[in-house]
């Protein structure tokens, strides 16, 4: 297992660590298997989407802010609430296929750390397995 750390800018965004997980599953060596991506936060996310249009990860904070808007009823104290939903709508891991070496991403796909609390130093761990 091997770590990447993401300083976040902003409240939320959609952070790219395609490249870093590449550099990890190319210093496994492994050629087929399945590479792990798990984020431990519970304001955060991973998710695979577009990486070729950055409106859509704009896109994408707006539409989850359309889904978990801030509300005066909830009752955490730290406020955040709104970012511990969309977490767990995005989503703590992602499991992708390893191919000669390679991530098998479609054409468009990239890894993204997801925030919603921010701005943090995330972790995200990535294991590489062999088939």
């Amino acid at each position: 297992m091997e770590q990447i750390e993401v300083s976040t800018r902003g409240h939320q965004g959609f952070h790219d660590i395609t490249d870093q997980v590449q550099a990890i599953v190319s210093r496994s060596g492994v050629q087929h298997g399945v590479c792990f991506v798990f984020c431990p936060h519970t304001t955060a996310g991973l998710t695979l989407n577009e990486n070729w249009d950055p409106d859509v990860r704009d896109d994408m904070c707006i539409g989850l802010d359309a889904i978990s808007p801030r509300r005066p009823e909830y009752s955490h104290d730290e406020g955040n609430s709104p970012a511990h939903l969309k977490s767990s709508l995005v989503g703590a891991s992602q499991f992708v296929p390893v191919a000669g070496g390679r991530l098998a991403l479609g054409t468009w796909q990239g890894l993204y750390l997801a925030e919603f609390d921010g701005p943090r130093r995330r972790q995200v761990l990535v294991t590489v397995m062999a088939a």
